[in-house]
């Protein structure tokens, strides 16, 4: 009989585990109206809490359009309590009983999350309830949001980093609905009405828009059962799934001129590959060791270490359910502008044409099979993993899945299908320099 070696020993040993720990989330239904609204649920009995997300998909800032912003000022009018007892008196109440209700905003989902004790589960349920029925929708209220988001707006006008990495998002997301930032700009927070909040909230908190991530130390019944008057708050409308925007396949560059002491360069090609592709894996690999390594990466060792052009150099692979694409960044001195620029082209097409050695490959293994039970230490942490898994389509145990193939992925797989994505090549970018 073949021995194990160590190495392979301990990371069957450690799959055996995380695909115990990743299955104690299961997948339930809570049946109402009509709708079967998803639960994602976890029993977790080392600490007396209660945590629980109300996750509406095809709801983030994605659905903003020329609105940009409204996603994001409807949580922050979420999150100033009631319109019966206002911001203070709303927030001093779950302050006594240790209770948290915020909202927030993604790209593609909003997210309202409740978190409390045990001991006062229902209080937290009943005072949701409150803020969903009525929030603090008032002009006053708006006005003074608004005021915040535009100050802010103004003040990163100087910060030239989010200069060049909205103007790339304009580049290559032209006349979609990514190519404005999630916070909005200027000239569409000032236009957003209180109209438009209420529309939006009306269409926001909808059943059949609903994933629900919760868990603690209480009972999947009490919790099925407790939830219904939450529920009974939201609307049944139809709903469309997101479809997928494409990044723009043309290279281009954009130069902003500012007072500036050096150069900022973001870049951004395709990278054509769905949320639920099996190769996914390979592009994490991939990803992993083209920039998102940090130290060790193609992108870090060959711009900062062999050619001092730049303090650091990421660059990562982003794959949504609404798109997918190649995107990267790095600050350098105003001199080496161009050469920092062609030298980022020159990486991505040799890392296309030749593919990666064994050494980054065997790097990559380590740091991702390594670095795993890190993502799943705590309750909040297995809850998202989740959903994520659930919200992509994905079974539960796909992660000890994607591992296994990770640990297997040979060196040959993985170089055909870096080589099968030449479209990585069609490099734009986004300039901000004197």
């Amino acid at each position: 009989m073949k021995l194990l070696s160590k190495q392979t020993f301990f990371i069957f040993i450690f799959l055996t585990i995380l695909q115990g720990t990743l299955m104690s989330a299961t997948i339930e239904k809570i049946k109402y109206k009509g709708c079967d609204i998803p639960l994602i649920f976890e029993k977790h009995k080392t600490l007396p809490i209660f945590n629980m997300q109300l996750i509406f998909k095809n709801s983030g800032y994605i659905n903003d359009a020329h609105k940009a912003g409204l996603a994001s000022l409807t949580a922050k009018v979420l999150n100033e309590g009631t319109q019966k007892e206002g911001a203070v008196k709303f927030a001093r109440k779950l302050e006594n009983k240790a209770i948290s209700i915020g909202a927030s905003n993604g790209l593609e989902t909003f997210v309202i999350e409740v978190s409390c004790l045990k001991d006062e589960y229902k209080t937290a349920l009943k005072y949701l309830l409150e803020l969903i029925s009525d929030p603090n929708l008032t002009q006053k209220t708006l006005d003074k949001i608004k005021t915040l988001q535009l100050s802010k707006l103004k003040q990163k006008e100087d910060d030239f980093d989010y200069v060049a990495s909205n103007n790339l998002k304009k580049l290559v997301y032209k006349d979609t609905a990514l190519e404005h930032p999630s916070s909005g700009t200027i000239k569409t927070v000032e236009a957003i009405t209180l109209k438009d909040i209420k529309l939006n909230m009306k269409k926001l908190f909808n059943q059949n828009n609903l994933i629900v991530a919760a868990g603690g130390d209480i009972s999947l019944a009490d919790l099925k059962k407790d939830i219904i008057v939450v529920l009974d708050q939201l609307s049944s409308e139809k709903t469309k799934e997101i479809k997928k925007i494409s990044i723009v396949d043309k290279m281009q560059e954009s130069v902003i001129k500012k007072e500036t002491e050096q150069s900022y360069i973001y870049f951004a090609s395709p990278f054509k590959i769905d949320v639920n592709s099996e190769d996914n894996y390979k592009a994490k690999v991939a990803s992993f060791i083209l920039g998102g390594s940090g130290f060790g990466s193609r992108l870090m060792e060959e711009i900062r270490v062999k050619h001092g052009l730049a303090y650091s150099a990421y660059g990562h692979i982003t794959n949504k359910k609404s798109h997918s694409y190649f995107t990267g960044y790095l600050q350098t001195k105003l001199d080496n502008t161009q050469k920092a620029k062609n030298m980022v082209k020159g990486i991505v097409k040799e890392f296309v044409k030749t593919g990666v050695t064994k050494k980054e490959l065997d790097a990559a293994k380590r740091f991702l099979l390594g670095s795993e039970p890190l993502r799943t230490e705590t309750f909040s942490q297995r809850i998202n993993r989740a959903f994520m898994l659930y919200y992509k389509g994905l079974p539960l145990d796909h992660t000890k899945t994607e591992l296994d193939l990770i640990n297997s992925l040979t060196l040959k797989d993985l170089n055909n299908f870096i080589k099968s994505h030449k479209e990585i090549n069609n490099l734009s970018f986004s300039i901000v320099t004197k």
